[in-house]
């Protein structure tokens, strides 16, 4: 029953694809892991803002994938796959790329619980050595 309405309230409240960037790289990102996975919900985040690269750059970006094709993988093995399926864009105009790989249930589970996937934390300098924000 929880499934169901998790899956009701999935539909009409997550579109099956979200893009925060509709670029080319952001494109080439959506289509490649679309036709990997075929996930039921995927966002492709361009977070290239959150760091010191010139306005409009698509450097760095986080993906969500749902799939079934996840299922009893470890999370390396996820990672991997996406990964792999990206293999193109990280050779090439990708500086930095974080993963969220979960299965359809797991996604459900966290949505139940009101978890929610926020964006990356801003950058620190690349090296580490910028202050974080609040601190003394």
């Amino acid at each position: 029953m929880h499934s169901i309405i998790a899956s009701q309230v999935l539909q009409k409240v997550m579109p099956r694809s979200l893009s925060t960037n509709t670029g080319p790289v952001a494109q080439a990102i959506t289509e490649k892991l679309t036709a990997a996975f075929a996930p039921s919900h995927l966002e492709v985040r361009n977070e290239s803002h959150m760091h010191n690269v010139p306005t409009g750059s698509e450097t760095h970006f986080k993906v969500i994938v749902i799939s079934s094709l996840f299922d009893s993988k470890t999370p390396i093995a996820k990672h991997r796959l996406v990964n792999n399926a990206l293999k193109e864009v990280l050779d090439g105009p990708v500086h930095a790329l974080s993963i969220v790989a979960m299965t359809p249930e797991k996604y459900e589970k966290s949505i139940e619980r009101g978890e929610v996937i926020g964006s990356s934390p801003s950058c620190r300098g690349g090296d580490g050595s910028l202050p974080k924000k609040n601190a003394l």
